[in-house]
């Protein structure tokens, strides 16, 4: 089993910047891709990011390439997420995931409980 833990939400103006950051306990072993869902209010929850084991492959969302940058510390089993650049449409609750595969179409297996960013216009 593997625990996911976030931090780093809040509120900030529109055009700033937030780095969440994501601890993954538990299970260390083996193949684990790492990302980023989110859920704004009144719409499903939609996919943002994810990397791989490695740190080799990465995929992102449309709505947020080139103002997100995904990436991970092995060693301290964490995966962060910089985002600039940031839009009120991008408000909502970040949830880190955690997946047994690397896939452009991600199923996580893995969910943390969620931290909340929002932006102001």
């Amino acid at each position: 089993q593997v625990q996911l833990v976030e931090s780093g939400g809040g509120l900030v103006q529109a055009g700033g910047s937030l780095r969440l950051s994501c601890a993954a306990s538990g299970r260390t072993f083996g193949p684990l891709a790492m990302g980023w869902f989110r859920q704004a209010p009144g719409k499903e929850r939609e996919f943002v990011a994810l990397i791989s084991t490695s740190g080799g492959a990465i995929t992102y969302a449309d709505s947020v390439k080139g103002r997100f940058t995904i990436s991970r510390d092995s060693a301290k089993n964490t995966v962060y997420l910089r985002m600039n650049s940031l839009k009120p449409e991008d408000t909502a609750v970040y949830y880190c995931v955690g997946a047994n595969y690397y896939t452009a179409n991600p199923k996580p297996d893995y969910w943390g409980q969620g931290t909340q960013v929002t932006v102001s216009s």
